[in-house]
């Protein structure tokens, strides 16, 4: 079997449904924060929610490998694992902003090939697979047309990621799109698949920060690589380069590397 079934798309659904729930219900309450060991934070929302998820897949799939942000991973040489992130954008919901989402992914044989973007306030939810058409809430969605970066609209989710020659390479991107913002964590992701920006650019990304997003941005017809143009894996830095376009893709990483002004 190298297909994805329809079971494992409910599954995904179903994840995404119960996680939510679990979200939903600290979503703006006075819920403890605690540092991890590289100081980002983390929350009883995030724990529980990847725990309830990896019960679920434990229950439907038992062969299946796991690997969570919260939990670790179990069975990470599985022909088909599950990637987890409970909540992209733990400040952003510790803080009320309904930017974050919680990231389900699928790799088969280290391909990404389902992806769930789900933000449970807003109640809006991207998935996408091999063969498309990405959709969010089940309608069919795409990307935009965007030729040139002085066309472009960026996001990235904070300045703070990119550090010594990586920021440099940052600044010149800034300043040559026509409108660079911050702050939407995974949720520009879905932004660009449903055809409102043009390019999102990030490093210091783990697996469980972009597998999910893989599906969903090929799937809505765009381009998502690392910043060498290469496909993402778990052995990637960790710098993606998302974009509607594959002319701006092109045209950014370009930027990105210092051969285009």
């Amino acid at each position: 079997m190298s297909e994805v079934t329809g079971e494992m798309r409910a599954l995904a659904e179903r994840l995404a449904d119960a996680a939510g729930d679990v979200l939903r219900r600290y979503f703006r309450t006075p819920v403890a924060v605690e540092a991890k060991g590289d100081a980002t934070p983390v929350t009883a929302a995030d724990r529980e929610a990847e725990a309830v998820m990896r019960r679920m897949i434990a229950e439907t799939f038992p062969d299946h490998g796991i690997f969570g942000e919260e939990h670790g991973v179990e069975r990470g040489g599985a022909e088909w694992v599950w990637v987890l992130d409970p909540i992209d954008g733990t400040k952003a919901f510790i803080t009320g902003k309904p930017s974050f989402g919680c990231l389900i992914g699928l790799m088969h044989r280290g391909r990404p090939v389902l992806g769930i973007i789900d933000q449970p306030i807003t109640r809006e939810r991207w998935l996408g697979a091999p063969g498309g058409p990405a959709t969010l809430n089940g309608a069919a969605i795409g990307v935009r047309a965007c030729d040139r970066l002085d066309r472009a609209y960026l996001y990235a989710t904070t300045p703070e990621m990119f550090t010594g020659a990586r920021a440099a390479a940052w600044q010149r991107l800034y300043g040559a799109v026509r409108q660079p913002r911050y702050g939407a964590d995974c949720y520009a992701y879905g932004l660009l698949a449903l055809g409102l920006v043009d390019l999102v650019v990030e490093c210091d990304l783990k697996p469980y920060d972009w597998c999910a997003l893989v599906p969903v941005i090929e799937a809505a017809g765009g381009r998502i690589t690392d910043w060498e143009g290469q496909p993402l894996t778990l052995d990637s830095e960790g710098c993606v380069a998302a974009a509607g376009d594959g002319r701006v893709h092109a045209a950014a990483l370009a930027v990105l590397r210092g051969t285009k002004g």
